[in-house]
């Protein structure tokens, strides 16, 4: 009997930590998120962009259309290796992919607001 309320009151002052530890982790991550969105904001109010802005954003959308149109062209050459046919594969998931990637890109343009409709 005295070894339960002993474990009992053990388990109850480990569960009383508990809550403390989540609402202090809780604070940190709330404090990682408002940083993390002030300098978002701080990027967003930024007028002047440099050379290096310019040329990191043309290696992101340079990126995001390769590589569904490389995935697409890899796709397309195993299945016509696999299953032969009169339609090239390749080529028709190559451009679906070049699709894709100009799609993805745009939408991101669209949604940072660099390009006005």
């Amino acid at each position: 009997m005295f070894d339960q309320t002993h474990e009992e009151g053990n388990h109850s002052s480990s569960g009383e930590n508990e809550p403390n530890e989540l609402l202090r982790n809780q604070t940190e991550i709330q404090q990682r998120i408002a940083a993390q969105e002030i300098r978002k904001l701080k990027a967003k109010n930024e007028k002047h962009h440099t050379i290096w802005f310019g040329l990191g954003m043309f290696g992101l959308i340079g990126w995001s259309v390769a590589i569904p149109a490389v995935l697409g062209a890899i796709v397309g050459v195993w299945i016509d290796t696999r299953w032969p046919t009169q339609y090239s594969w390749s080529l028709m998931l190559l451009i679906g992919g070049l699709a894709l990637g100009c799609f993805n890109a745009w939408k991101w343009l669209h949604k940072e607001g660099k390009i006005d409709k």
